[in-house]
């Protein structure tokens, strides 16, 4: 079993940064791909990045590249997401996800996902 638990969400003025981490707990040798996905209450679930655990090949959605950057940190079992230029439209909840073998491009198909990390943009 895999557990992820995130932090680094809260409040910012547009254009504003926030930096969130994820650090998966357990059995974590079989995790290729480790990803961010975001929600707003009501709508549906939609990618935000990914990146692979071996290789360190990245997606990121389009209404986030040139803003936001993922990253991770082997040794500390870290993954993060660095949001810069933050827009009021990215309020959502954020949640960190893992898998085995590939990234879904459905979010709903993570193996496995963090309890989530509000983050809440003011205009």
């Amino acid at each position: 079993q895999v557990q992820l638990v995130e932090s680094g969400g809260g409040s910012v003025q547009a254009g504003g940064s926030l930096r969130l981490s994820c650090v998966a707990y357990g059995y974590t040798y079989n995790i290729d791909c480790m990803g961010w996905f975001r929600q707003v209450s009501g709508e549906e679930r939609e990618v935000v990045a990914h990146i692979y655990t071996v290789g360190f090949g990245t997606y990121y959605a389009d209404f986030v590249k040139g803003r936001f950057t993922i990253s991770q940190d082997s040794a500390k079992g870290t993954v993060y997401l660095q949001m810069n230029s933050l827009e009021p439209e990215d309020t959502a909840m954020y949640y960190c996800a893992a898998d085995t073998l590939r990234c879904p491009t459905d979010p709903n198909e993570y193996k496995y996902r963090g309890q989530g990390t509000q983050v809440t943009v003011s205009s």
